[in-house]
């Protein structure tokens, strides 16, 4: 337990941008809880659900106290993301761009957060690729299940896809023997680089057509 606050403590110098991070994905559940008429209670679990998801089932499957069990800012922000889209729900509606951009911001972020916490724990590169995904894209389908859509990484847009992209680059960074940081900063880039211009120019995978 103790080794595991070390390595919260240690992860604290990006600790506020995936708290920017975890608002953002909190506000996309929360929006689109609300664009199916879910009361304030539903609306929270999915916002929370959107925000923490993948970061717990990452924490079960490396067999670790979930992160959000461990400090509290991850569901007072939900809370604090469901207040705001009460409040401003008429002007968010108008903020597409920025909280996709945020959102972005946010999946990159998290995705290099989860590979560095596998890392940190002794699992090998291909390990840590899949659990940075994971931490990425699952709290997303989640919450595409809770309000009865298709998840958005079974689409044609490229976004899970994103982050093995990123999560390969990291990996390449490292072999290279650069540094945490420079490793870091890197993937974020191109999984931000990748989400963003898959979006603009509708980059996807060819569809599997059954004949």
């Amino acid at each position: 337990m103790n080794e595991l606050l070390h390595y919260i403590q240690s992860f604290s110098l990006v600790g506020a941008i995936q708290f920017a991070g975890t608002f953002a994905f909190a506000i996309s559940g929360i929006r689109l809880a609300a664009a199916r008429e879910f009361d304030w209670f539903g609306a929270f679990v999915v916002g929370l659900v959107t925000a923490i998801g993948g970061g717990t089932i990452r924490d079960l499957l490396l067999d670790v106290t979930p992160f959000w069990m461990l400090n509290p800012e991850y569901v007072l922000c939900t809370v604090f993301a469901l207040i705001t889209v009460i409040v401003f729900s008429k002007k968010l509606v108008r903020l597409n761009t920025p909280f996709f951009i945020f959102d972005t911001i946010g999946l990159a972020l998290f995705v290099v957060a989860g590979m560095e916490k596998t890392l940190w724990l002794g699992y090998p590169f291909w390990v840590a690729i899949v659990m940075g995904t994971v931490t990425g894209v699952a709290g997303g389908i989640l919450r595409d299940v809770f309000i009865n859509e298709i998840p958005l990484i079974f689409r044609k847009e490229i976004y899970a896809l994103a982050c093995v992209i990123g999560g390969l680059v990291y990996m390449g960074c490292n072999k290279l023997h650069l540094s945490e940081t420079v490793c870091e900063l890197v993937a974020v880039f191109v999984i931000l680089a990748t989400r963003i211009l898959a979006v603009k120019y509708r980059w996807g995978l060819p569809k599997l057509k059954d004949k």
